[in-house]
């Protein structure tokens, strides 16, 4: 509502309100997923009658929840009928390639949800209320649910980072935390002389060398078991990839990684990072800036970087120069990093 001179809303409580009992959409989400109800939809039972019939359930709670859905823009409705949103169609149909539906039961894993419970905690301690050092504890079991849970969300991300990185030629390549190992499995299909190896927990490792088997690089695929801090490194690499990784340590842990790398890498040899990498304002763009409130959340110390502090951070570890790439498929940026 406009004030009586028409230049200023007046103050609403609305969005308070709504963001108060935003949970409910995240519930919603993860009910309908948990249930098939995209793609039950999908397949053409398009009323609450008929999904309910096809799920067991009672047709009152289909229906409030399909409303829900409508309300929050997962689903249309028409009459009694309901369709999906395109998004749904695309992503929340089990029958689509596009599929990422597995994304939710990590992405709402009661483990990672628990610290924001407790937000005002976190904020007076400065640091997560999960054991240790959060999510990256020694060999957390959550990094399994992850590489098997969140492929499918990854997957473009990895193609569009080989398009970018893989080139032509015998190139050697450090999956650093590889976790479910698409980034370099993209690169080992997009460049056939590209030899990988895949590093991270020997449990994470399982689901890189599934996927290095599925998607026919097994032969030029190998693993490296133990913690990126403390396992000898090998090489040297042509290639470097730490994709989603430095995020969850602050700036003197990730110099001390970026040394290693360093020494690590053949001359001329780059580092990959991809990571959320917010402007200097850390509040744009919405989504990279925003995970900086994950990383308060769920470890002792991690951040989302601005470009300039990752530039600063590898020029202090010696590496010669950095360029940021924007991604058209992911809220994450690219900075690559080259060594003299």
């Amino acid at each position: 509502m406009a004030s009586a001179s028409g230049s200023t809303p007046e103050p609403n409580p609305a969005v308070i309100f709504e963001t108060l009992n935003a949970y409910q959409r995240s519930a919603a989400l993860k009910a309908a997923i948990e249930l098939d109800l995209f793609t039950e939809i999908a397949r053409g039972s398009p009323t609450a009658e008929a999904i309910a019939e096809a799920l067991g359930a009672p047709a009152r709670g289909v229906r409030i929840l399909c409303d829900y859905l409508v309300i929050i823009g997962f689903l249309s409705k028409d009459g009694g009928h309901y369709s999906l949103s395109a998004d749904s169609a695309m992503f929340l149909d089990r029958r689509s390639p596009a599929y990422i539906g597995s994304t939710a039961r990590f992405l709402l894993d009661p483990r990672l949800i628990a610290p924001f419970l407790h937000l005002s905690q976190v904020v007076r301690s400065g640091r997560t209320t999960l054991p240790g050092e959060g999510t990256v504890s020694h060999d957390n079991p959550i990094w399994v649910d992850f590489a098997r849970q969140m492929a499918p969300m990854i997957y473009p991300t990895a193609l569009e980072v080989a398009g970018l990185v893989a080139g032509e030629g015998g190139i050697r390549v450090l999956d650093l935390a590889a976790g479910h190992g698409l980034f370099g499995v993209t690169i080992a299909q997009r460049n056939p002389k590209a030899r990988i190896t895949a590093l991270d927990w020997p449990n994470v490792l399982a689901v890189a060398a599934e996927n290095a088997e599925r998607f026919g690089v097994a032969g030029r695929h190998r693993t490296l078991p133990g913690d990126a801090f403390e396992v000898e490194f090998g090489g040297p690499y042509d290639l470097l990839l730490v994709t989603n990784f430095f995020h969850h340590f602050d700036p003197p842990a990730c110099e001390k990684l970026m040394r290693k790398i360093l020494a690590a890498l053949a001359p001329g040899g780059r580092s990959v990072t991809l990571d959320y990498v917010p402007n200097e304002d850390r509040v744009s763009p919405p989504r990279p800036a925003g995970f900086a409130m994950m990383m308060l959340g769920t470890t002792a110390a991690g951040d989302a970087y601005t470009f300039a502090e990752y530039e600063a951070m590898f020029r202090n570890a010696g590496f010669a120069s950095s360029e940021l790439h924007l991604l058209s498929r992911a809220p994450q940026a690219v900075v690559i990093s080259r060594k003299a």
